[in-house]
């Protein structure tokens, strides 16, 4: 039999593969975390960050971290023009690496679309499952223009981007505690926590368990898309350390 040599690369892959290299302890408010880098052009960069501190502060991003990479030609695996910079944030992948390494085990399932109406989660609209693509289905659906997250920004309604992963239902206390820890770090990025075997906003998860859907760390790079500014986006694309990041 001919070996595979290029064999596909399904997202849930990728993400359990930085799960377990995320070191972020929430109670010590230290550690590695898994970030989404945006490249602008450097004059758009602060017409970008005033999008994503709006954004962020509204509580529609990953936490409150971020950190401008500037004057270098590449981070990471991220390569950068002459009149390019780049943008990091914190990706909610952190959160299950913290769920995992506390014991829950916790399986992420799928991205997608939430409708927001008068700042409550109402429905997603639209939603990949990680197991079924090869790319990051925040990204993917990113792409398609399919958000309004300045609107639910400015009057509480519109669609924001949000992932959910499951958990086994007897786990429910001990996720509530660690969620918790993670608001506390400044992490508090948790839309809904459904009740064992019912909808996730009108998706159906896994019996015995229950879900949980958190805000989708490219939130703010769909506001500045949808301000007309260019932004190329790689969502969980890099690991960094805490200590690097700024407060919003």
């Amino acid at each position: 039999m001919t070996p595979v040599t290029n064999p596909t690369i399904f997202a849930i892959s990728r993400i359990e593969n930085i799960m377990y290299q995320v070191t972020f302890d929430p109670a010590k408010g230290s550690g590695v975390i898994a970030a989404n880098v945006s490249v602008i052009r450097d004059s758009d960069l602060n017409d970008a960050l005033l999008i994503f501190e709006g954004v962020m502060k509204s509580g529609l991003g990953v936490g409150s971290y971020i950190r401008v990479i500037r004057d270098q030609a590449s981070f990471g695996s991220i390569r950068l023009e002459s009149h390019e910079c780049a943008i990091v944030t914190p990706c909610s992948i952190t959160i299950d690496s913290v769920l995992l390494k506390s014991g829950v085990p916790v399986r992420p399932v799928f991205g997608g679309i939430v409708q927001i109406k008068k700042g409550v989660p109402v429905r997603f609209t639209d939603i990949l499952t990680y197991e079924s693509t090869t790319i990051d289905p925040i990204d993917a659906l990113m792409s398609q223009e399919l958000t309004s997250v300045t609107d639910v920004v400015t009057t509480g309604s519109g669609k924001i981007l949000a992932n959910v992963r499951v958990v086994p239902m007897h786990a429910r206390e001990k996720v509530e505690g660690i969620l918790l820890a993670l608001k506390l770090a400044n992490f508090d990025s948790i839309l809904f926590v459904s009740e064992p075997n019912t909808e996730v906003l009108g998706v159906q998860t896994m019996r015995d368990h229950i879900g949980i859907v958190a805000i989708g760390g490219t939130n703010p790079m769909a506001a500045v898309q949808e301000q007309g500014i260019p932004i190329r986006t790689q969502a969980l694309s890099e690991l960094i350390d805490i200590d690097e990041m700024e407060m919003v």
